[in-house]
C-alpha cells in the first residue's frame, strides 16, 4: 500500500520560526498559538509564515488564539489573512 501525503498538519508556535520549519506536501498548517505572545512581533512572524505557506500552495490557520491576539490581528487588518480554525 502506498503512503499518502498528509493534507493537514498541526504544530505549536513558540520561539523563532524558520523557513525550514514549514512542512512540505500539506495543504493546511494548523498553528497552535494559545501560548504565543499577543504582540506585533508574533503577528509579523505569523503573517510571514502565511506568505511563505501560500507561495508553497499551502494555508496557515490559527488554532486557539487568545482574545488579545484576535483583537491585535483585527486591529492590524490581518484577521482574514490569518484565519482561525475551529477546535
Amino acid at each position: 500500500m502506498a503512503a499518502s501525503k498528509a493534507h493537514t498538519i498541526a504544530f505549536p508556535v513558540s520561539g523563532a520560526i524558520a523557513l525550514g520549519d514549514l512542512p512540505t506536501g500539506v495543504k493546511v498548517v494548523l498553528c497552535e498559538v494559545c501560548d504565543a505572545d499577543p504582540n506585533a512581533v508574533t503577528v509579523d512572524a505569523l503573517a510571514r509564515l502565511q506568505l511563505t505557506a501560500r507561495r508553497q500552495g499551502c494555508e496557515v490557520r490559527l488554532r486557539r488564539p487568545s482574545e488579545e491576539l484576535r483583537q491585535l490581528l483585527g486591529f492590524m487588518g490581518l484577521a482574514e489573512v490569518l484565519p482561525e480554525t475551529p477546535d
